[in-house]
């Protein structure tokens, strides 16, 4: 996974310590300079931090969940939807229509009659 010009897998990024009394460094936000800060809950020693990322959470999902949500898709209505491409199966014209994120490049279709 790419975040801001680093590779990270999942999960927690690693632990910083206080260069001045080595007690671990939290991350805390500089609302004023708009960054992210790791800072020392024991004295007054802060940080910039490198990189914005905290943690990682790859969220990973069965085929059977899925396929459950294919099926719900149709009836989704944040999604968009045309008419130019009728079912072969029941020739309802109007579909909801998607990228797969398991064929990068490919739109799917589905009718909001017959799914």
């Amino acid at each position: 996974m790419d975040i801001e010009g680093g590779t990270y897998e999942p999960g927690f990024v690693g632990i910083r310590f206080c260069q001045e009394c080595n007690n671990m460094l939290y991350p805390k936000e500089d609302k004023e300079n708009r960054i992210l800060l790791y800072a020392c809950r024991n004295c007054d020693y802060q940080q910039e931090a490198d990189n914005s990322c905290i943690y990682v959470n790859k969220i990973t999902h069965e085929v059977d969940e899925l396929t459950q949500i294919i099926a719900d898709v149709s009836q989704d209505p944040t999604l968009p939807r045309t008419e130019d491409h009728p079912c072969p199966k029941c020739g309802h014209k109007e579909a909801v229509f998607f990228q797969s994120h398991s064929m990068k490049a490919e739109y799917k279709y589905r009718t909001t009659k017959c799914s």
